[in-house]
Protein backbone atom coordinates (compact mmCIF):
# COMPACT_ATOMS: atom_id res chain seq x y z
CA UNK A 1 0.00 0.00 0.00
CA UNK A 2 1.23 3.00 -0.69
CA UNK A 3 2.08 6.19 1.59
CA UNK A 4 -0.62 8.02 -0.08
CA UNK A 5 -3.27 5.61 0.07
CA UNK A 6 -2.47 4.63 3.54
CA UNK A 7 -3.25 8.23 4.76
CA UNK A 8 -6.55 8.37 2.78
CA UNK A 9 -7.87 4.98 3.90
CA UNK A 10 -6.87 5.43 7.61
CA UNK A 11 -8.21 9.35 7.78
CA UNK A 12 -11.57 7.87 6.32
CA UNK A 13 -11.76 4.87 8.46
CA UNK A 14 -11.57 7.16 11.40
CA UNK A 15 -13.91 9.42 9.96
CA UNK A 16 -16.49 6.58 9.52
CA UNK A 17 -16.25 5.68 13.48
CA UNK A 18 -16.29 9.19 14.82
CA UNK A 19 -20.06 9.26 13.02
CA UNK A 20 -20.70 5.39 13.57
CA UNK A 21 -22.87 6.91 16.54
CA UNK A 22 -25.08 8.99 14.15
CA UNK A 23 -25.23 6.55 11.46
CA UNK A 24 -26.05 3.70 14.37
CA UNK A 25 -29.44 6.67 15.81
CA UNK A 26 -30.86 6.82 12.53
CA UNK A 27 -30.33 3.48 10.93
CA UNK A 28 -30.77 1.24 13.00
CA UNK A 29 -32.96 3.31 15.62
CA UNK A 30 -31.18 1.29 19.00
CA UNK A 31 -31.75 2.48 22.55
CA UNK A 32 -28.83 4.85 23.79
CA UNK A 33 -27.45 2.02 25.80
CA UNK A 34 -26.84 -0.52 22.68
CA UNK A 35 -25.25 2.78 20.70
CA UNK A 36 -22.96 3.05 23.33
CA UNK A 37 -21.90 -0.81 23.09
CA UNK A 38 -22.06 -0.56 19.07
CA UNK A 39 -19.88 2.14 18.93
CA UNK A 40 -17.54 0.73 21.54
CA UNK A 41 -17.51 -2.26 18.73
CA UNK A 42 -16.83 -0.08 15.92
CA UNK A 43 -13.83 1.64 17.72
CA UNK A 44 -12.16 -1.94 17.78
CA UNK A 45 -13.27 -2.80 14.50
CA UNK A 46 -11.43 0.36 13.17
CA UNK A 47 -8.63 0.33 15.44
CA UNK A 48 -7.97 -3.65 14.01
CA UNK A 49 -8.24 -2.32 10.45
CA UNK A 50 -5.73 0.66 11.42
CA UNK A 51 -3.35 -1.62 12.45
CA UNK A 52 -4.30 -4.02 9.81
CA UNK A 53 -3.37 -1.36 7.08
CA UNK A 54 -0.57 -0.26 9.00
CA UNK A 55 1.73 -3.66 8.30
CA UNK A 56 0.15 -3.20 4.31
CA UNK A 57 1.87 0.46 3.83
CA UNK A 58 5.40 0.95 3.47
CA UNK A 59 7.92 2.49 5.86
CA UNK A 60 7.58 6.38 6.23
CA UNK A 61 11.15 8.28 6.20
CA UNK A 62 11.54 8.11 9.98
CA UNK A 63 10.42 4.62 10.33
CA UNK A 64 13.56 3.77 8.11
CA UNK A 65 15.29 5.07 11.92
CA UNK A 66 13.84 3.07 14.06
CA UNK A 67 15.63 2.32 17.58
CA UNK A 68 15.63 -0.72 19.13
CA UNK A 69 11.95 -2.47 20.03
CA UNK A 70 13.10 -2.26 23.68
CA UNK A 71 14.06 1.33 24.08
CA UNK A 72 11.65 2.19 22.31
CA UNK A 73 8.83 0.29 24.47
CA UNK A 74 10.87 2.19 27.44
CA UNK A 75 10.63 5.55 26.13
CA UNK A 76 6.86 4.99 25.92
CA UNK A 77 6.43 3.76 29.25
CA UNK A 78 8.26 6.86 30.69
CA UNK A 79 6.48 9.15 28.02
CA UNK A 80 2.88 8.67 30.96
CA UNK A 81 4.22 10.33 33.50
CA UNK A 82 5.88 13.07 31.77
CA UNK A 83 2.83 13.49 29.61
CA UNK A 84 0.55 13.42 32.74
CA UNK A 85 3.30 16.50 33.80
CA UNK A 86 2.85 18.37 30.78
CA UNK A 87 -0.70 18.28 30.86
CA UNK A 88 -0.79 19.75 34.55
CA UNK A 89 1.57 22.22 33.19
CA UNK A 90 -0.30 23.25 29.95
CA UNK A 91 -3.59 23.34 32.53
CA UNK A 92 -2.21 26.10 34.79
CA UNK A 93 -0.84 28.04 31.63
CA UNK A 94 -4.20 27.88 30.45
CA UNK A 95 -5.94 28.68 33.67
CA UNK A 96 -3.67 31.79 34.71
CA UNK A 97 -3.23 33.36 30.92
CA UNK A 98 -5.99 32.17 29.15
CA UNK A 99 -8.70 31.93 31.51
CA UNK A 100 -9.55 28.25 31.11
CA UNK A 101 -11.39 26.07 33.13
CA UNK A 102 -9.34 22.94 34.19
CA UNK A 103 -12.11 20.52 34.24
CA UNK A 104 -12.46 19.48 30.36
CA UNK A 105 -15.95 19.15 29.25
CA UNK A 106 -14.69 16.05 26.44
CA UNK A 107 -13.42 14.43 29.53
CA UNK A 108 -16.19 14.87 31.84
CA UNK A 109 -18.40 13.60 28.57
CA UNK A 110 -16.48 10.21 28.59
CA UNK A 111 -16.85 9.93 32.11
CA UNK A 112 -20.69 10.10 31.95
CA UNK A 113 -20.80 7.82 29.08
CA UNK A 114 -18.46 5.12 31.06
CA UNK A 115 -20.64 5.38 34.44
CA UNK A 116 -23.48 5.00 32.02
CA UNK A 117 -21.83 1.50 30.55
CA UNK A 118 -18.12 0.92 31.41
CA UNK A 119 -17.94 -0.90 28.46
CA UNK A 120 -17.29 2.45 26.87
CA UNK A 121 -13.85 2.53 28.95
CA UNK A 122 -12.23 0.29 26.55
CA UNK A 123 -13.07 2.38 23.33
CA UNK A 124 -12.01 5.52 25.04
CA UNK A 125 -8.88 4.20 26.85
CA UNK A 126 -7.34 1.79 24.40
CA UNK A 127 -8.96 1.71 20.71
CA UNK A 128 -9.41 5.59 20.72
CA UNK A 129 -5.67 6.24 21.18
CA UNK A 130 -4.87 4.03 19.17
CA UNK A 131 -6.95 5.41 16.22
CA UNK A 132 -5.29 8.77 16.89
CA UNK A 133 -2.06 7.75 16.78
CA UNK A 134 -2.41 6.05 13.40
CA UNK A 135 -4.27 9.22 12.24
CA UNK A 136 -2.97 12.02 13.57
CA UNK A 137 0.84 10.97 13.94
CA UNK A 138 1.68 8.13 11.10
CA UNK A 139 -0.74 9.31 8.18
CA UNK A 140 -0.42 12.97 8.64
CA UNK A 141 2.59 14.03 10.70
CA UNK A 142 4.56 10.58 9.77
CA UNK A 143 3.28 11.61 5.79
CA UNK A 144 5.08 14.78 5.25
CA UNK A 145 7.50 14.82 7.82
CA UNK A 146 9.99 13.08 5.35
CA UNK A 147 9.27 16.15 2.91
CA UNK A 148 9.06 19.07 5.53
CA UNK A 149 10.95 18.07 8.35
CA UNK A 150 9.50 17.80 11.84
CA UNK A 151 7.89 21.21 12.65
CA UNK A 152 5.49 22.21 10.10
CA UNK A 153 4.08 18.58 10.21
CA UNK A 154 4.11 18.17 13.81
CA UNK A 155 2.26 21.31 14.35
CA UNK A 156 -0.59 20.96 11.46
CA UNK A 157 -1.32 17.62 12.81
CA UNK A 158 -1.68 19.29 16.19
CA UNK A 159 -3.38 21.23 15.60
CA UNK A 160 -6.04 19.09 14.11
CA UNK A 161 -5.94 17.17 16.91
CA UNK A 162 -6.40 19.48 19.10
CA UNK A 163 -9.53 20.79 16.44
CA UNK A 164 -10.84 16.97 17.06
CA UNK A 165 -11.48 17.41 20.51
CA UNK A 166 -13.20 20.43 20.31
CA UNK A 167 -13.90 21.84 24.31
CA UNK A 168 -11.76 24.74 24.67
CA UNK A 169 -8.41 23.22 25.73
CA UNK A 170 -7.13 23.68 22.15
CA UNK A 171 -3.38 24.71 23.89
CA UNK A 172 -3.46 21.62 25.97
CA UNK A 173 -4.30 18.78 23.12
CA UNK A 174 -2.00 20.72 20.89
CA UNK A 175 1.27 20.67 23.42
CA UNK A 176 0.09 17.29 23.54
CA UNK A 177 0.10 16.22 20.21
CA UNK A 178 3.80 17.94 19.56
CA UNK A 179 4.71 16.13 22.88
CA UNK A 180 3.69 12.26 20.68
CA UNK A 181 4.61 13.90 17.33
CA UNK A 182 8.20 14.06 19.02
CA UNK A 183 8.09 10.70 20.48
CA UNK A 184 7.21 8.73 17.43
CA UNK A 185 9.95 11.04 15.47
CA UNK A 186 12.68 10.12 18.13
CA UNK A 187 11.77 6.40 18.37
CA UNK A 188 10.68 5.54 14.54
CA UNK A 189 7.53 3.90 15.69
CA UNK A 190 4.11 4.44 16.26
CA UNK A 191 3.61 2.31 18.86
CA UNK A 192 5.92 4.12 21.21
CA UNK A 193 3.86 7.37 21.19
CA UNK A 194 0.68 4.86 21.51
CA UNK A 195 1.53 3.28 24.99
CA UNK A 196 2.03 7.10 26.46
CA UNK A 197 -1.15 7.85 24.71
CA UNK A 198 -3.21 4.56 25.96
CA UNK A 199 -1.41 4.79 29.45
CA UNK A 200 -2.37 8.74 29.99
CA UNK A 201 -6.20 8.52 29.25
CA UNK A 202 -6.50 4.99 31.24
CA UNK A 203 -4.99 6.91 34.62
CA UNK A 204 -7.12 10.08 33.52
CA UNK A 205 -10.48 8.39 32.88
CA UNK A 206 -9.29 6.49 36.42
CA UNK A 207 -8.80 8.98 37.96
CA UNK A 208 -12.12 10.54 37.18
CA UNK A 209 -14.07 7.92 37.79
CA UNK A 210 -12.64 7.49 41.37
CA UNK A 211 -13.45 10.93 42.01
CA UNK A 212 -16.61 11.17 41.19
CA UNK A 213 -17.97 8.13 43.24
Amino acid sequence: MTKKKYSFITIFTYGLVLFSPVIFQRVFQVSSAQIIQLTTFAYFFGAVLMIFYRFKSQLFNLETRQKNLLIAFLIGIIGIPVSLLVQMAILQVEQRFLGQTVSSQNTQTIVQLIKENMIFILATTIAGPIMEEFVFRRAIFGSLEGKLGFFIPALLSSVLFALAHNDGHYLLYAGLGFLFCGMYHYSGRIWTSMITHVGMNLLVVLTQLALQR
